[in-house]
């Protein structure tokens, strides 16, 4: 049984940083593509960042040269640095895992956390 958990999130001021954790278990964590999403409220889900198996990242436009994906694989554990944070990053951030390669896009991820709300002011 595929279990992912979020942490990290919280408030900030606008320049500030956070970063957010996902614990992984039960599955072969390291042959996993995971990833970071987010969501508004009324909004579709958008790939924020990737992290293939080898350790190839990918990015959306909005946080490149702002956030860093990054994983501990000893700790079975993805992670989000978070820097520069703008009030549009306001939302609940989730982490995901999927089979195969990296894609951005949410459709393609069947293993999902419970999300972590973000909030900068």
């Amino acid at each position: 049984h595929v279990q992912l958990v979020e942490s990290g999130g919280g408030s900030v001021q606008a320049g500030g940083s956070l970063r957010l954790s996902c614990a992984a278990s039960g599955y072969t964590y390291g042959s996993y593509c995971m990833g970071w999403f987010r969501q508004a409220p009324g909004k579709e889900r958008e790939g924020v960042a990737t992290i293939d198996s080898d350790g190839s990242t990918s990015y959306a436009d909005s946080v490149k040269g702002r956030f860093i994906i990054s994983k501990d694989n000893a700790k079975n554990t993805l992670l989000l640095q978070m820097d520069s944070l703008k009030p549009e990053d306001t939302v609940t951030y989730y982490c995901a895992a999927k089979s195969g390669a990296c894609v951005m896009s949410a459709t393609f991820y069947g293993f999902w956390g419970q999300g972590t709300q973000v909030t900068v002011s």
